[in-house]
């Protein structure tokens, strides 16, 4: 059976050696995030998904989702109490507004727990991950009413949230999006229409789930420059949040898939069903790529978390399995053969990917500071500065860490030879689970040309300048140590 340890020393390393994570004390949130407050959430987080998510990975992946014959879905054994454990710990609300009952620290806190349950539990890390990406879309773009009615709920984790973008026909070209909204003249909609792979979509965890659902809205204009935003909850809350009826949308089918067995990945229906326009009308695409901003740095840590525990199993297992003696002599002279760790290719295999983690983690870490700074800093250069470089890298770490990553998890099956190919020792399960990360919230081919086509030329290349003059400054301020490093390794 597989194993994971949150790498909690590694990340307070980073955050506070290497990042400067202490420097920001004096902005909003930082201030109540110094580094013993980190440490001890780091460290509590770190044992809940290594006691309540990792032991339920294999066996939700086995058991799967079922829907049942009236649309309702259940998840696998476990799932519902480990869920329950991670919301009530307030580790949804982690990085929320304290007005709506969230903590208030750092995003980049929250970004360093994900990584942690994606990595014991990627299937069921993702329903509370999709929830926060629609509690951020809400905290900007949604009304007075709707944060004060739906994000407590959320944020507590009493209600999730999905995001409703595919369908059958469209996947990245939104803009041939077909579900339409109908006004009713007492400002909701009912909006009719078919949605696939909804992650979350429909499951038994929560009592509500919040959808935020893209459609057209009668006479609109064609393209995307006509597609608006929605929220169309499962069940009709009153003004107070008490529930009602059930709303016009339902689980039309659960996919087949690869992997993430444990996530209900839905046809979602919509037949007439009550919704509301969240932000402005006909600016709905700008307003979900909040949520889809936030979904792909998200998805970006799963690549990277799926790398580490592949990486943690493997280094494990070349450490104990006995095959062959060390080209050099034997290490074990008493053991009738060496473990596989003394093999030159074994090293390096094990050796490239734990480097790229530790690199990958960096660049979360780092990306996730410069997105607080952006937020909260009273310095509009500052928060220029930030919002560039979350744009500009936002692509490369979900299109990079996700390819290399699934790369890692192939990687590390490998050090398993035939031991890897059978399900019972959990390397088959990283690679399938890996792979997905490459293709949703954006195929990776899309986050290339995001890249090249938007994210290098914007304003003129300010963004791409300012990163190439910080990694200059970096190489000119450590030259003389690179220097004496040289010359030590000759």
């Amino acid at each position: 059976m597989p194993s994971y340890k949150a790498p909690v020393a590694d990340t307070l390393f980073l955050l506070y050696d290497v990042l400067g994570f202490d420097r920001h004390s004096n902005l909003p949130g930082f201030a109540d995030a110094g580094r013993d407050t980190v440490e001890t959430i780091l460290e509590e987080g770190a044992k809940l998904c290594e006691k309540s998510f990792q032991p339920l990975n294999r066996s939700g992946d086995l058991q799967g989702c079922v829907r049942l014959a009236n649309g309702d879905v259940t998840t696998p054994n476990g799932f519902k109490e480990a869920f329950k454990a991670f919301a009530e710990g307030g580790w949804i609300g982690l990085a929320a507004g304290p007005e709506y009952g969230g903590q208030g620290l750092p995003h980049t806190v929250a970004a360093a727990i994900n990584e942690y349950a994606s990595a014991a539990n990627m299937a069921l890390a993702m329903y509370a991950g999709l929830t926060q990406g629609a509690i951020a879309a809400l905290v900007l773009h949604g009304s007075d009413e709707q944060k004060k009615l739906y994000l407590p709920k959320m944020i507590e984790g009493s209600w999730t949230g999905t995001m409703n973008l595919t369908e059958p026909h469209c996947g990245t070209d939104l803009g041939l999006i077909k579900t339409k909204a109908v006004p009713q003249g007492d400002g909701s909609y009912k909006i009719t229409g078919q949605k696939i792979f909804i992650s979350a979509g429909e499951h038994d965890m929560t009592e509500n789930i919040v959808h935020l659902v893209l459609a057209r809205i009668e006479g609109a204009p064609e393209g995307t420059k006509g597609i608006s935003l929605f929220v169309a909850p499962k069940v009709l809350p009153g003004a107070d949040g008490s529930l009602g009826e059930r709303n016009a949308v339902s689980c039309g089918a659960l996919e087949h898939k690869m992997g993430i067995h444990g996530n209900s990945t839905c046809v979602m229906n919509y037949d007439g069903a009550t919704a509301w326009l969240v932000g402005e009308e006909n600016r709905g695409l700008a307003a979900m790529f909040t949520m889809m901003n936030e979904a792909r740095l998200g998805v970006g840590v799963q690549g990277l978390a799926q790398s580490d525990v592949a990486y943690q199993n493997a280094a494990a297992y070349a450490k104990d399995r006995l095959q062959g003696r060390s080209l050099t002599g034997a290490k074990e002279a008493a053991k009738p053969a060496d473990p596989i760790i003394v093999h030159p290719d074994v090293r390096r295999t094990l050796l490239s990917i734990k480097a790229f983690n530790e690199a990958a983690r960096a660049l979360v870490l780092w990306t996730a500071i410069r997105g607080d700074v952006a937020h909260v800093s009273e310095d509009p250069k500052e928060r220029q500065a930030g919002e560039d470089h979350m744009g500009l890298m936002t692509p490369i770490i979900k299109g990079v860490i996700t390819d290399v990553g699934f790369d890692n998890a192939v990687k590390a099956q490998q050090m398993f030879g035939g031991h890897g190919y059978i399900a019972e020792w959990g390397m088959e399960q990283f690679v399938r689970d890996a792979r997905i990360a490459m293709i949703y919230e954006g195929a990776n081919g899309v986050q290339a040309m995001d890249l090249v086509g938007r994210k290098l030329p914007r304003d003129g290349g300010r963004a791409i300048m300012a990163f190439f003059k910080e990694v200059d400054g970096f190489l000119k301020d450590n030259a003389e140590t690179q220097g004496s490093n040289r010359s030590s390794s000759r």
